[in-house]
């Protein structure tokens, strides 16, 4: 693109004298050539009407109207000719040929006519009419006889030329005049072009070499040749582009060097983190049977009655076995972000419901803190997953009760974009936090403050979990927090119309029901026999008839034995050919009716919750808090 840029300004260069000499030669060469053509013309208007005049006189000297009439009929048949007149002279038309535009002598005589029919493109030409004056002396007295009085004029004669004729003479030469500056600029262009190659190829060829070089191409494509005029700058430039690939080389080298350690490096860190992953769903797994089992046995003993020393043993034994089921829970959340498989599945949320549901897991916890926990009731609905959802407000407002020592929780919910957003607040009167530690708090076994010995403040997950679900759900989580000020996280996302409701009489019928679980009959089958004999003893304890079975064979026969249950309470692993699935729906077939059934597992992998979710099953994640199984046997008997 320079190339053709430095060519067309050198073309340029040389085209502009060219084109100034060419046109001024032809302008002149067209306005002489004008000029003749106008003098041409009006010397022949000049002869037309002399003519007329002369032959008029003597035929208007005798009255011969006759033969006046055949001379202007003769002369305007000549080319270009308008208009023939003759006047006698007193102004009167005598003869008269052609159609002239004036129509009497007074009009021909006015002042300005003929330049008036000039803008016409008509020549008008006036010539006294006198008669002729022969010599009747010798040559002696030819000059006395000059020097007498000039004759009286007889008339006039008039003609009207038209100038169409000499305007497109005019056309024809400017036509003319074009061609030969067309021409003459062409061919001055073609040289100037030409002479513009020769002296742009050296400077094509530089900018050629540059291009390459710019590319990354660093090879001699050509020699140079000795009698270029730059020879010397494109021997440097190859010099400089063999350099710069030996440069090239040795950096490609160093850097496929540095590429294969940073590969080897991430390998190790994306399966230290796979094997991390691994670990935590795998210790997780295998921790749920006994922590389940150890925490049923700790509710049943909690039943039994004791002294205050051992009360506070077993509230002590209590609270361990929550803050180890909480840590469970925090990895198995965190091994299901960290698989991908959580599965979100959006639908209209109703926030109250939601925030009514976090208000009674944990405003027992917030009073046995002595803090307040204000949740405010709405009508916003939100697009969420309401599982998802709901786990991450639990997990701020625990995070919020933890750091807060005295005053108030409060949870709120908040429109905002005009309606088209609504934003999840949770307030506290807390510690607060400093800013520079405003994105720390987000990672993994992160916590603010050293309390690394108090098991109450849990491992640092609830958070990281909150960013990572909210991400996944694509909302928005921002704090604002500063020290001693307590802090305020805000969970933003998109605004729904409320769904529509359930009738009014229906839910009082609901929250009518009653809560207790006394006289329920449940078949448990369990292969564990700690669990086993840990949820038989609690449920037991309840009021509840229970019949166990550790196979799809032996919970058959107490089918037959005891009839059909009020629920099934069943694991998912029964051993290596069976599972609580296939169990369930044998055991349905058996009784002839769909009984209502419940899977218990530490299970988390993907297929196993699609396994779930096509069976229509409700699950419970072991371990199992006594309080969420009461719950589930309380409404599975509404």
């Amino acid at each position: 693109m320079k190339a053709h840029s430095i060519r067309t300004r050198m073309a340029l260069a040389s085209v502009l004298p060219v084109l100034l000499v060419v046109v001024t030669t032809v302008s002149i060469f067209w306005q002489d050539q004008v000029q003749d053509l106008e003098a041409s013309h009006q010397q022949r208007v000049d002869l037309l009407v002399h003519q007329v005049a002369i032959f008029s006189a003597y035929d208007l000297f005798s009255g011969n109207t006759v033969s006046l009439q055949s001379v202007v009929q003769e002369m305007q048949r000549e080319p270009g000719v308008k208009a023939v007149r003759v006047f006698d002279a007193k102004g009167d038309a005598v003869a008269s040929s052609g159609s002239p535009t004036s129509a009497t002598w007074e009009t021909l005589a006015a002042p300005g006519y003929a330049a008036q029919q000039r803008q016409r493109k008509v020549d008008v030409r006036v010539e006294k009419i006198v008669p002729a004056v022969l010599p009747i002396e010798d040559l002696f007295s030819a000059g006395e006889q000059s020097k007498a009085a000039q004759p009286l004029a007889l008339g006039s004669a008039m003609i009207e030329v038209s100038r169409e004729e000499l305007e497109g003479k005019k056309r024809n030469a400017l036509f003319t005049a074009t061609w030969v500056a067309a021409i003459g600029i062409l061919l001055g262009g073609l040289l100037a072009f030409q002479l513009g190659s020769w002296v742009v190829r050296p400077l094509v060829r530089i900018s050629r070499m540059v291009k390459r070089i710019g590319r990354g191409n660093f090879a001699i494509e050509e020699a140079v040749a000795q009698d270029d005029p730059l020879h010397e700058l494109q021997a440097l430039l190859n010099q400089m582009a063999t350099r710069l690939a030996w440069s090239r080389d040795d950096l490609e080298r160093q850097v496929q060097t540095v590429t294969q350690e940073l590969r080897l490096k991430k390998e190790q860190a994306e399966t230290a983190t796979l094997a991390k992953s691994r670990f935590l769903a795998a210790a997780s797994h295998d921790l749920r049977q006994p922590s389940h089992a150890l925490g049923m046995f700790v509710a049943r003993m909690g039943q039994l009655p004791m002294d205050a020393q051992m009360r506070q043993l077993v509230d002590n034994l209590e609270v361990s076995v929550q803050a180890m089921q909480d840590l469970l829970d925090g990895l198995l959340d965190l091994s299901r972000l960290d698989s991908g498989s959580t599965q979100v599945r959006i639908s209209v949320v109703d926030l109250n419901e939601l925030l009514g549901a976090v208000r009674s897991a944990l405003e027992s916890v917030a009073q046995a803190k002595g803090l307040r926990l204000v949740i405010r009731p709405t009508r916003l609905c939100a697009f969420s997953d309401a599982g998802l959802l709901q786990r991450i407000v639990v997990n701020l407002v625990i995070n919020a009760i933890r750091y807060t020592e005295r005053g108030t929780v409060l949870v709120a919910c908040r429109p905002q974009d005009g309606g088209r957003n609504v934003r999840i607040e949770v307030r506290d009167s807390g510690i607060g936090i400093p800013p520079q530690y405003h994105e720390d708090i987000f990672k993994e076994f992160y916590q603010l403050t050293n309390r690394a010995g108090d098991r109450n403040f849990g491992m640092g997950l609830g958070l990281n979990i909150v960013q990572r679900s909210a991400a996944l759900l694509g909302h928005t989580v921002a704090l604002r927090s500063q020290p001693g000020c307590g802090s305020r996280f805000s969970l933003a996302m998109e605004a729904a119309s409320p769904a529509p409701k359930v009738p009014r009489g229906a839910a009082t019928r609901a929250q009518a029901m009653p809560g207790d679980v006394r006289g329920m009959r449940l078949l448990i089958i369990e292969d564990n026999l700690q669990a086993l004999e840990a949820v038989e003893g609690l449920l037991q304890s309840w009021g509840c008839t229970v019949h166990v079975a550790s196979s799809l064979a032996g919970a058959l026969e107490q089918l037959r034995n005891t009839g059909v249950p009020d629920l099934i309470l069943s694991d998912f692993h029964l051993g290596a050919a069976e599972d609580g699935i296939a169990c369930i729906q044998a055991l349905r077939t058996a009784a002839g009716q769909p009984i209502p059934a419940c899977l218990m597992s530490g299970d988390t992998h993907e297929a196993f919750l699609q396994a779930v979710l096509s069976a229509d099953l409700p699950l419970l994640h072991k371990p199992v808090r006594p309080a969420k199984l009461r719950s589930l046997l309380r409404h599975m008997k509404a």
